[in-house]
Protein backbone atom coordinates (compact mmCIF):
# COMPACT_ATOMS: atom_id res chain seq x y z
CA UNK A 1 0.00 0.00 0.00
CA UNK A 2 0.87 3.52 -0.89
CA UNK A 3 2.05 5.76 2.32
CA UNK A 4 1.24 9.05 2.05
CA UNK A 5 3.91 11.53 2.72
CA UNK A 6 3.12 15.60 4.06
CA UNK A 7 6.24 17.90 4.48
CA UNK A 8 6.51 20.13 7.42
CA UNK A 9 8.30 23.60 7.30
CA UNK A 10 8.81 26.41 9.51
CA UNK A 11 8.90 29.48 7.72
CA UNK A 12 10.32 32.85 9.31
CA UNK A 13 11.69 36.02 6.95
CA UNK A 14 11.49 33.45 4.22
CA UNK A 15 13.86 34.20 1.12
CA UNK A 16 15.04 32.19 -2.40
CA UNK A 17 15.69 29.66 -0.48
CA UNK A 18 12.48 29.04 0.24
CA UNK A 19 11.19 29.57 -3.26
CA UNK A 20 13.95 27.03 -4.17
CA UNK A 21 12.64 24.42 -1.42
CA UNK A 22 8.92 24.52 -3.02
CA UNK A 23 9.73 24.01 -6.52
CA UNK A 24 12.53 21.36 -6.14
CA UNK A 25 9.71 19.72 -3.93
CA UNK A 26 7.17 19.91 -6.37
CA UNK A 27 9.64 17.89 -8.66
CA UNK A 28 9.88 14.87 -6.65
CA UNK A 29 10.10 11.49 -7.75
CA UNK A 30 7.88 10.49 -5.00
CA UNK A 31 4.71 12.42 -4.86
CA UNK A 32 4.14 14.75 -1.83
CA UNK A 33 0.87 15.34 -0.98
CA UNK A 34 0.60 18.67 1.33
CA UNK A 35 3.47 21.03 2.29
CA UNK A 36 2.55 22.71 5.69
CA UNK A 37 4.11 25.80 6.12
CA UNK A 38 4.32 26.91 9.81
CA UNK A 39 4.73 30.90 8.99
CA UNK A 40 5.88 32.77 11.79
CA UNK A 41 4.06 36.03 10.98
CA UNK A 42 6.94 38.87 9.80
CA UNK A 43 4.94 41.12 7.62
CA UNK A 44 5.42 39.13 4.99
CA UNK A 45 2.77 36.58 2.96
CA UNK A 46 2.93 33.35 1.59
CA UNK A 47 0.07 34.07 -1.24
CA UNK A 48 2.26 33.84 -3.68
CA UNK A 49 3.21 29.94 -2.49
CA UNK A 50 -0.37 29.01 -1.97
CA UNK A 51 -1.34 29.97 -5.78
CA UNK A 52 1.72 28.18 -7.00
CA UNK A 53 1.23 25.36 -5.53
CA UNK A 54 -2.18 24.13 -4.72
CA UNK A 55 -1.21 21.10 -2.01
CA UNK A 56 0.51 24.16 0.45
CA UNK A 57 -1.47 24.54 3.52
CA UNK A 58 -0.02 27.93 5.81
CA UNK A 59 -0.25 28.16 9.64
CA UNK A 60 -0.04 31.65 10.98
CA UNK A 61 1.45 31.54 14.39
CA UNK A 62 2.42 34.75 16.37
CA UNK A 63 6.27 35.42 17.37
CA UNK A 64 5.78 35.11 20.94
CA UNK A 65 3.72 31.57 19.89
CA UNK A 66 6.99 30.23 18.01
CA UNK A 67 8.44 26.99 19.66
CA UNK A 68 11.26 24.42 18.27
CA UNK A 69 9.57 21.48 19.26
CA UNK A 70 5.85 22.77 19.67
CA UNK A 71 5.79 24.37 16.32
CA UNK A 72 6.66 21.44 14.53
CA UNK A 73 4.50 19.38 16.80
CA UNK A 74 1.38 21.50 16.05
CA UNK A 75 2.19 21.16 12.52
CA UNK A 76 2.65 17.24 12.24
CA UNK A 77 -0.77 17.00 14.20
CA UNK A 78 -2.31 18.99 11.41
CA UNK A 79 -1.58 16.29 9.12
CA UNK A 80 -3.14 12.72 9.19
CA UNK A 81 -0.14 11.15 7.14
CA UNK A 82 1.45 7.99 7.19
CA UNK A 83 5.08 9.50 7.10
CA UNK A 84 6.18 12.97 8.08
CA UNK A 85 9.03 14.80 6.87
CA UNK A 86 10.42 17.68 8.55
CA UNK A 87 12.34 20.39 6.78
CA UNK A 88 13.92 23.85 7.57
CA UNK A 89 13.35 26.70 4.71
CA UNK A 90 17.11 26.89 4.14
CA UNK A 91 17.71 23.21 3.48
CA UNK A 92 17.43 22.63 -0.92
CA UNK A 93 16.86 19.26 -1.90
CA UNK A 94 20.03 18.66 -4.22
CA UNK A 95 17.48 16.26 -6.62
CA UNK A 96 14.47 14.94 -7.64
CA UNK A 97 15.07 11.13 -5.44
CA UNK A 98 15.22 12.95 -1.94
CA UNK A 99 12.14 12.31 -0.20
CA UNK A 100 12.19 8.88 -2.01
CA UNK A 101 15.47 7.89 -0.80
CA UNK A 102 14.99 9.15 2.67
CA UNK A 103 11.76 7.62 3.11
CA UNK A 104 12.32 4.34 0.98
CA UNK A 105 13.54 2.15 4.68
CA UNK A 106 11.06 3.76 6.94
CA UNK A 107 9.07 0.63 8.76
CA UNK A 108 11.86 -1.55 7.82
CA UNK A 109 13.32 -3.53 10.65
CA UNK A 110 12.34 -0.96 13.47
CA UNK A 111 13.03 1.84 11.53
CA UNK A 112 11.19 4.74 12.72
CA UNK A 113 13.02 7.78 11.54
CA UNK A 114 15.46 8.55 8.85
CA UNK A 115 17.52 11.88 8.12
CA UNK A 116 19.29 13.16 4.91
CA UNK A 117 22.93 13.84 4.09
CA UNK A 118 24.00 17.94 4.27
CA UNK A 119 25.86 19.03 1.42
CA UNK A 120 27.87 22.59 1.69
CA UNK A 121 26.41 25.75 -0.25
CA UNK A 122 28.71 26.86 -2.94
CA UNK A 123 29.64 29.81 -0.65
CA UNK A 124 30.49 27.34 2.65
CA UNK A 125 33.60 28.25 4.60
CA UNK A 126 36.19 25.18 4.00
CA UNK A 127 35.63 24.57 7.82
CA UNK A 128 32.28 24.09 7.63
CA UNK A 129 32.64 22.44 4.42
CA UNK A 130 34.47 19.73 5.96
CA UNK A 131 32.52 20.02 9.30
CA UNK A 132 29.64 18.78 7.17
CA UNK A 133 31.37 15.74 5.59
CA UNK A 134 32.47 14.98 9.03
CA UNK A 135 28.66 14.70 10.15
CA UNK A 136 27.14 13.68 6.62
CA UNK A 137 29.73 11.03 5.34
CA UNK A 138 29.11 9.16 2.12
CA UNK A 139 28.27 6.01 3.65
CA UNK A 140 24.56 5.14 5.36
CA UNK A 141 23.92 3.86 9.01
CA UNK A 142 21.27 2.76 10.69
CA UNK A 143 22.07 2.86 14.31
CA UNK A 144 20.12 1.65 17.65
CA UNK A 145 20.80 1.84 21.25
CA UNK A 146 23.51 -0.87 20.52
CA UNK A 147 25.19 1.93 18.92
CA UNK A 148 25.00 4.00 22.17
CA UNK A 149 28.82 2.60 23.12
CA UNK A 150 30.34 2.77 20.14
CA UNK A 151 29.03 6.29 18.70
CA UNK A 152 28.06 7.78 22.10
CA UNK A 153 26.04 10.99 21.66
CA UNK A 154 25.87 10.92 17.86
CA UNK A 155 23.57 7.80 18.13
CA UNK A 156 20.59 10.33 19.12
CA UNK A 157 21.50 12.48 16.18
CA UNK A 158 18.75 12.86 14.03
CA UNK A 159 18.50 16.64 12.50
CA UNK A 160 15.45 17.59 11.30
CA UNK A 161 16.66 20.19 9.01
CA UNK A 162 15.64 17.28 6.91
CA UNK A 163 14.09 14.12 8.75
CA UNK A 164 11.42 11.70 7.77
CA UNK A 165 9.49 10.20 10.72
CA UNK A 166 6.55 7.26 10.99
CA UNK A 167 3.65 9.48 12.24
CA UNK A 168 1.94 6.47 14.19
CA UNK A 169 5.39 5.57 16.44
CA UNK A 170 5.69 9.59 16.98
CA UNK A 171 2.50 10.56 18.07
CA UNK A 172 2.47 6.90 20.43
CA UNK A 173 6.08 8.51 21.57
CA UNK A 174 4.63 11.98 22.75
CA UNK A 175 6.49 13.60 19.55
CA UNK A 176 8.62 16.86 19.60
CA UNK A 177 9.03 18.33 23.49
CA UNK A 178 7.04 21.67 23.65
CA UNK A 179 9.22 24.29 25.70
CA UNK A 180 12.89 23.41 24.81
CA UNK A 181 15.51 26.25 23.41
CA UNK A 182 17.11 23.61 20.70
CA UNK A 183 17.80 19.72 20.08
CA UNK A 184 14.20 18.81 20.09
CA UNK A 185 14.90 16.63 17.33
CA UNK A 186 17.55 14.62 19.34
CA UNK A 187 15.76 14.58 22.12
CA UNK A 188 12.74 12.80 20.08
CA UNK A 189 15.35 10.94 18.46
CA UNK A 190 16.59 9.28 22.05
CA UNK A 191 13.06 8.49 23.09
CA UNK A 192 13.07 6.36 19.50
CA UNK A 193 16.48 4.69 20.42
CA UNK A 194 15.15 4.20 24.14
CA UNK A 195 12.11 2.79 23.08
CA UNK A 196 13.38 -0.10 21.02
CA UNK A 197 13.48 2.06 17.54
CA UNK A 198 16.39 2.24 15.16
CA UNK A 199 17.38 5.24 13.18
CA UNK A 200 18.54 5.52 9.74
CA UNK A 201 21.03 7.65 8.21
CA UNK A 202 20.46 8.12 4.30
CA UNK A 203 23.23 9.66 2.76
CA UNK A 204 21.64 9.14 -0.81
CA UNK A 205 19.10 11.68 0.18
CA UNK A 206 20.97 14.88 -0.10
CA UNK A 207 20.07 18.37 1.06
CA UNK A 208 22.38 21.41 -0.06
CA UNK A 209 22.35 23.26 3.64
CA UNK A 210 25.31 25.13 5.71
CA UNK A 211 26.25 28.22 7.54
CA UNK A 212 29.33 30.30 8.02
CA UNK A 213 29.02 30.93 11.60
CA UNK A 214 30.33 33.68 13.22
CA UNK A 215 33.29 32.45 16.37
CA UNK A 216 30.52 34.10 18.61
CA UNK A 217 27.61 32.79 16.88
CA UNK A 218 28.64 28.82 17.16
CA UNK A 219 29.46 29.80 21.02
CA UNK A 220 25.91 30.97 21.01
CA UNK A 221 24.76 28.09 19.15
CA UNK A 222 26.56 25.70 21.05
CA UNK A 223 25.32 26.81 24.35
CA UNK A 224 21.89 26.31 23.64
CA UNK A 225 22.83 22.73 22.19
CA UNK A 226 24.46 22.46 25.78
CA UNK A 227 21.07 24.24 27.68
CA UNK A 228 18.94 21.53 26.21
CA UNK A 229 21.65 18.91 27.36
CA UNK A 230 21.26 20.39 30.94
CA UNK A 231 17.66 20.64 30.89
CA UNK A 232 17.61 16.68 29.63
CA UNK A 233 20.08 14.61 32.05
CA UNK A 234 17.41 11.50 31.60
CA UNK A 235 18.41 11.28 27.96
CA UNK A 236 22.16 13.03 27.98
CA UNK A 237 23.63 12.35 31.28
CA UNK A 238 26.42 9.90 30.81
CA UNK A 239 26.46 9.68 27.04
CA UNK A 240 30.18 10.49 25.53
CA UNK A 241 29.59 13.96 23.96
CA UNK A 242 32.65 15.96 24.26
CA UNK A 243 35.06 13.20 22.64
CA UNK A 244 33.08 13.40 19.41
CA UNK A 245 34.07 17.05 19.28
CA UNK A 246 37.81 16.58 19.59
CA UNK A 247 37.79 14.17 17.20
CA UNK A 248 36.21 16.53 14.85
CA UNK A 249 38.75 19.10 15.73
CA UNK A 250 41.53 16.69 15.24
CA UNK A 251 40.02 15.23 11.57
CA UNK A 252 39.84 18.95 9.98
CA UNK A 253 43.30 19.82 11.70
CA UNK A 254 44.64 16.92 9.46
CA UNK A 255 42.74 17.98 6.96
CA UNK A 256 43.68 21.26 6.34
CA UNK A 257 47.08 20.24 5.85
CA UNK A 258 46.41 17.54 3.80
CA UNK A 259 44.29 20.08 1.19
CA UNK A 260 47.25 22.59 1.99
CA UNK A 261 45.79 25.11 4.10
CA UNK A 262 47.98 24.71 7.62
CA UNK A 263 46.88 28.50 7.82
CA UNK A 264 43.38 28.06 8.71
CA UNK A 265 44.67 26.31 11.78
CA UNK A 266 44.54 29.60 14.03
CA UNK A 267 40.54 29.91 12.98
CA UNK A 268 40.17 26.52 13.39
CA UNK A 269 41.72 26.58 16.88
CA UNK A 270 39.52 30.21 17.32
CA UNK A 271 36.58 28.45 16.70
CA UNK A 272 37.04 25.02 18.56
CA UNK A 273 37.82 27.47 21.18
CA UNK A 274 34.11 29.36 20.90
CA UNK A 275 32.38 25.71 20.37
CA UNK A 276 33.89 24.57 24.06
CA UNK A 277 33.54 27.04 25.46
CA UNK A 278 29.70 28.17 24.71
CA UNK A 279 29.01 24.01 25.80
CA UNK A 280 30.40 24.74 29.06
CA UNK A 281 28.65 27.94 29.88
CA UNK A 282 25.63 26.33 28.62
CA UNK A 283 25.96 23.00 30.64
CA UNK A 284 26.40 25.62 33.58
CA UNK A 285 23.89 28.09 32.68
CA UNK A 286 22.09 28.09 36.19
CA UNK A 287 25.15 29.67 37.61
CA UNK A 288 25.01 32.71 35.29
CA UNK A 289 22.86 35.91 35.82
CA UNK A 290 19.92 36.01 33.75
CA UNK A 291 21.52 39.72 31.97
CA UNK A 292 24.72 36.97 30.62
CA UNK A 293 22.49 34.18 29.54
CA UNK A 294 20.49 36.32 27.29
CA UNK A 295 24.00 37.44 25.76
CA UNK A 296 25.32 33.57 25.35
CA UNK A 297 21.55 32.42 24.10
CA UNK A 298 20.68 32.28 20.20
CA UNK A 299 17.54 32.05 21.06
CA UNK A 300 16.56 35.25 23.45
CA UNK A 301 13.02 34.75 23.48
CA UNK A 302 13.30 31.67 24.97
CA UNK A 303 14.29 33.66 28.50
CA UNK A 304 11.59 35.05 30.10
CA UNK A 305 12.64 35.83 33.36
CA UNK A 306 14.95 34.72 36.33
CA UNK A 307 15.31 35.27 40.08
CA UNK A 308 18.12 34.72 42.76
CA UNK A 309 16.64 32.40 45.75
CA UNK A 310 19.68 31.26 47.12
CA UNK A 311 23.54 31.97 46.37
CA UNK A 312 23.11 30.76 42.77
CA UNK A 313 20.70 32.50 40.21
CA UNK A 314 17.93 29.88 39.29
CA UNK A 315 16.69 30.89 35.76
CA UNK A 316 13.26 29.65 35.02
CA UNK A 317 12.59 29.67 31.18
CA UNK A 318 10.41 28.88 28.38
CA UNK A 319 9.63 29.70 24.63
CA UNK A 320 7.31 32.16 24.08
Amino acid sequence: MKKTIDVIVPVYRPDRKLEQLLYRLSRQSLEIRNIILMHTQDGCGLEWAMEKYPNIIVKDILPEDFDHGGTRDEGIRMSDADVIVCMTQDAVPADENLIAELTEKLGEDGIAAAYARQLPGEDCDILERYTRRFNYPPESLVKSSADLERLGIKTYFCSNVCAAYCREIYCELGGFESGTIFNEDMIYAAKLIKSGYSIAYCAKARVIHSHNYTNFQQFQRNFDMAVSQADHPEIFKGVKSETEGMRLVKKTAGYLFRSGHPFRLFSLFLKSGAKYAGYQAGLHYRLLPCRIVKKCTMNPRYWVKCKKPDENVEISHKMG
